[in-house]
């Protein structure tokens, strides 16, 4: 038997998953954990600067984030740590305030990530993860296809050894083709030999290591050929040194300021984490827990900020390189760290020949199967509303922003519920020549219903947005009757609740059937739809004799009345 503290363990994501670790897993965590580690050390030294802050910051950060995240993430794939859009607006925040106010920078950007982790695990105790439902699997297809793009466009200027100003997917591609005649020569060779190296090897040998063969090979060819004298890009020098705890300085006016900045970190953060997650547990057939994500991405950011870090998210490149290369557990995020903290300490020249192109090109390789066409192809075939859906999440990531792509494709979603919800099937069910049972007699060639008696189903729960529907159609299905009607029956089955709204107007229903000589009647009345209709006294007015448990029993008690009747 267990105990309270080791069922409590259990509990722990991170910590059930290693406990469960399994030894074929250990050749594909190792081999995309010392991968990931080849990209991520050129990668978040940028993202170190792009923030603001000293490039080996950047590898601070990815530190704490590694740890904590492997024991409460609930993805055994995602790679948390420092990415682009967080790091940019990091600089957003911080730079007016120290321009205006002064300030130590780096204690302001880990003051910052504290806020972010102090809103996410908030939100955590808030239960506010149920918001990732709106995320439907289109919004999934397209924003992976518009992160993507991103990450392609993003290394045009490595792959081309020229430097890009612009910072928008469009703005990158113009400023390429706009510098073609910049472009060095030798580094765009190696870039597509790496890039064409990954494909072709992927292809004919599927389970090899290719991303990390290349980045080996590329080294060894710029020592061999001394291509860092003919001006292709290396990693270059990597500071040594390992961050301590250091909590950074409160003050009332700089929180204050910075709390709104926080929060949009914190929205977008969570947003691109569990949108990766979710794209990438799809992919593989697993499932995260959202609210979980909020905890863990809280409490990374908390260990960032007390550990001279900056704000930090998912990295949807790093986690499509690890699972390139086969990664099935977080093992492969330690055996990273591992690595980062061997090149902090010991091994920082072996990765200064590493050429910029070749990382390029791995990024770029490891993009292009983020762009699911067939998924595309599925969605137009199954309905054109999901595909557009799918298309508007793309459109809006590559136009604005994540955030605001994300949060139109989300609209976009709920307005088409909505209009489904709002305008549900109905059906007038009824007998088939042959087939047992009541049926839509739309559907079924010689369905007929029952002579005075009208059977009506609304597939959806009785709300404000579609009560006056329900009662025109409902009035409608009665006049298309040859027969004068005595009966009308609400079948309730799809009708697992209604609003005072849909009482009022079912309540006006019932009168003006009443005021007919029309019976109203419900069946298939579940126990919540009938303790509201109780507590609305639309019940009383109905009457508990006319609620039927079955479609069969309401038919006998008409046919039973029918036949006292006459």
């Amino acid at each position: 038997m267990l105990n309270k503290h080791q069922i409590t363990l259990l509990r722990i994501p991170g910590l059930k998953s290693l406990l469960s670790y399994q030894r074929a897993w250990l050749r594909g965590d190792i081999l995309a954990g010392v991968t990931v580690a080849a990209y991520l050390i050129p990668q978040c030294m940028a993202y170190g600067e792009l923030a603001g802050v000293q490039p080996v910051v950047g590898l601070w950060a990815i530190l704490p984030p590694m740890i904590i995240y492997t024991l409460l993430g609930s993805s055994p794939q995602l790679s948390v740590g420092p990415e682009s859009t967080t790091a940019v607006m990091t600089a957003a925040a911080i730079a007016p305030l120290v321009a205006a106010n002064g300030g130590n920078y780096a204690s302001l950007a880990s003051l910052l990530a504290l806020l972010v982790g102090i809103l996410c695990i908030i939100g955590y105790i808030a239960k506010l993860g149920f918001l990732a439902d709106l995320l439907s699997k289109p919004i999934l297809v397209g924003y992976m296809a518009g992160v993507a793009v991103i990450m392609i466009t993003g290394q045009l200027g490595k792959i081309g050894g020229i430097s890009l100003e612009a910072n928008t997917v469009f703005g990158e591609v113009g400023e390429f083709f706009g510098k073609l005649g910049q472009i060095h020569q030798p580094t765009l060779i190696l870039g597509i030999i790496v890039l064409a190296f990954l494909f072709i090897v992927q292809r004919r040998f599927p389970n090899a290591p290719a991303p990390l063969l290349a980045v080996l090979l590329a080294t060894a060819s710029v020592a061999l050929f001394h291509l860092e004298r003919q001006g292709v890009a290396v990693v270059g020098e990597i500071p040594a040194g390992l961050p301590h705890l250091t909590v950074p300085q409160l003050s009332t006016p700089e929180i204050s300021t910075l709390v709104a900045s926080a929060i949009g970190i914190a929205i977008v953060g969570y947003s691109d984490n569990v949108l990766t997650a979710r794209a990438f547990a799809t992919r593989n057939h697993y499932k995260i827990d959202a609210n979980q994500e909020l905890l863990a991405l809280g409490t990374s950011n908390l260990g960032n900020g007390l550990m001279q870090g900056f704000p930090v998210s998912s990295s949807g490149s790093r986690t499509a390189i690890a699972d390139s290369l086969g990664s099935k557990s977080q093992v492969f995020s330690l055996v990273a760290l591992v690595v980062v903290i061997l090149v902090l300490l010991f091994l920082r020249p072996l990765l200064a020949q590493f050429p910029k192109a070749a990382l390029g090109a791995i990024v770029i390789y490891a993009a292009t199967k983020l762009i699911e066409i067939p998924e595309f192809l599925r969605l137009a075939r199954f309905r054109r509303s999901e595909l557009f859906v799918a298309l508007m999440t793309t459109v809006g990531v590559l136009f604005t922003d994540i955030l605001v792509g994300v949060g139109i494709a989300v609209g976009l979603s709920v307005i088409d519920l909505f209009a489904r919800v709002a305008r549900p099937h109905d059906a007038v069910l009824g007998e088939v020549p042959g087939l047992p049972g009541l049926h839509d007699i739309e559907d079924w060639e010689g369905g007929k219903t029952f002579p005075g008696l009208v059977i009506y189903r609304y597939d959806a729960p009785l709300c404000f947005a579609n009560v006056e529907n329900f009662k025109r159609r409902a009035l409608e299905a009665i006049e298309s009757e040859t027969t004068p009607v005595e009966w009308f029956v609400l079948n309730t089955e799809a009708i697992a609740e209604v609003d005072i709204t849909a009482i009022d107007t079912l309540t006006e229903f019932h009168s003006e059937l009443t005021a007919r000589g029309i019976t109203f009647a419900m069946t298939r009345v579940k126990q919540d739809l009938y303790k509201q209709l109780k507590r609305s006294h639309l019940l009383e007015k109905i009457g508990s004799e006319h609620i039927y448990l079955t479609l069969h029993t309401a038919i006998a008690a008409f046919q039973a009345r029918e036949q006292h009747f006459h």
